[in-house]
């Protein structure tokens, strides 16, 4: 029975077991898209390299990405180091509204709520709206960041006017959104109109027929 668990354990992707029980990653497990925890930090690998030269030990080389502060790192590793994995979670919030730099949203199991900073959410802030259901990412008990819908509806509130059947100026015009975002739309949309936006472009998407 010791002999089956020991089989189940180590085959196990991407991992070891230490003998505290815990679960960390070694070298060899780096990859892009790995989520690990350096200086208490989490960092998501960007990129990676594999090289052995000769008769050394191998090389692995990456670069990462503060999933706090954005900031970017050059770290090379040695066969045998290892890293804890970050913890992450990610939990299902709705967000209730802004107060200064203050973004307030509620948990839709426990309705506590938490507050991020508008440097926090990064370019999600152009496209939030009262009520909208997005998951906040957290690390430790600490929001870090949102994911978003992949579309969202916002309201035009300024844009420049359009004459049917004027093609005098260009395909696209600039316009302001209820969150502040500013885009480019076709020139049909008029002011007070709702569309919809590719949160993952930023890019004008369609008209909402309403």
């Amino acid at each position: 029975m010791l002999f089956d668990l020991f089989r189940l354990v180590s085959s196990i992707p991407f991992v070891n077991i230490l003998k505290e029980g815990s679960l960390m990653y070694t070298a060899s497990d780096l990859r892009k898209g790995l989520k690990i925890t350096i200086d208490n930090e989490p960092y998501v690998v960007t990129a990676f390299e594999f090289s052995k030269p000769g008769k050394g030990q191998a090389l692995y080389r990456t670069k990462m990405k503060n999933m706090i502060t954005g900031l970017t790192i050059d770290r090379t590793y040695r066969e045998g180091d290892t890293f804890e994995p970050a913890s992450l979670e990610e939990r299902p919030m709705q967000f209730l509204y802004r107060e200064g730099d203050h973004y307030y949203f509620m948990d839709n199991q426990t309705y506590e709520q938490i507050i991020i900073n508008e440097d926090g959410l990064g370019d999600a802030k152009n496209y939030l709206i009262d009520n909208l259901n997005v998951k906040v990412l957290m690390f430790r008990e600490k929001a870090i960041g949102v994911d978003l819908p992949n579309f969202v509806n916002l309201r035009v509130i300024k844009t420049e006017m359009w004459v049917k059947g004027d093609t005098s100026k260009a395909d696209y015009k600039p316009a302001t959104v209820e969150t502040g975002y500013e885009l480019r739309i076709p020139p049909f949309v008029q002011e007070g109109e709702l569309i919809t936006i590719d949160t993952r472009t930023g890019e004008y998407s369609t008209r909402v027929k309403e």
